[in-house]
């Protein structure tokens, strides 16, 4: 299985993207966690995006805040998918999540919501199980789970309104 690369503009990232890492755990998909820059680090960032498909890559994730041009100059330098997490920092996340949206033509990168950290591991998973039938089985799992857990709750509250 290809692994998924987690990029974290700064290490005051690290709790928002605990829910990316223990996501990806549960899928048993492998990763590596790294803080580096688009503007303190712009060569070792575009030096490892360049790189990251030769060593084993097949998804790129990025969670920056502010600026967060950081999905961008990873994206600018490899074709792997990259999905970018804008952090919410300042502006309520808004800064942000512009900023990891709004690409260039030919520069694509998918983005979840601000501080989605989940949603983006999922996604990654979502990629690599275009070539894994094996997690593609747990991905279809995982949604049913959710659908039983829906339906778990709403017949509790069927029975919460009957004894209104």
């Amino acid at each position: 299985m290809k692994k998924v690369a987690v990029i974290m503009g700064s290490d005051s990232d690290l709790p928002i993207v605990e829910g990316c890492l223990s996501e990806l755990k549960n899928f048993g998909i492998p990763f590596e966690a790294r803080v580096m820059s688009a503007h303190r680090t712009p060569a070792l960032a575009a030096e490892f995006a360049a790189s990251a498909e030769e060593k084993g890559f097949g998804v790129i994730i990025c969670a920056a805040g502010m600026a967060a041009h950081l999905a961008g100059v990873i994206a600018g330098n490899t074709t792997l998918p990259v999905i970018g997490i804008p952090i919410k920092s300042s502006f309520d996340g808004l800064d942000a999540l512009l900023a990891t949206v709004q690409m260039p033509s030919g520069i694509p990168v998918a983005t979840v919501a601000v501080n989605g950290a989940k949603n983006a591991a999922i996604l990654a998973a979502q990629m690599l199980a275009l070539s894994d039938e094996g997690l593609k089985t747990q991905l279809k799992k995982a949604k049913q789970d959710m659908i039983d857990g829906v339906v778990r709750k709403d017949a509790a509250l069927q029975e919460k309104i009957k004894s209104l």
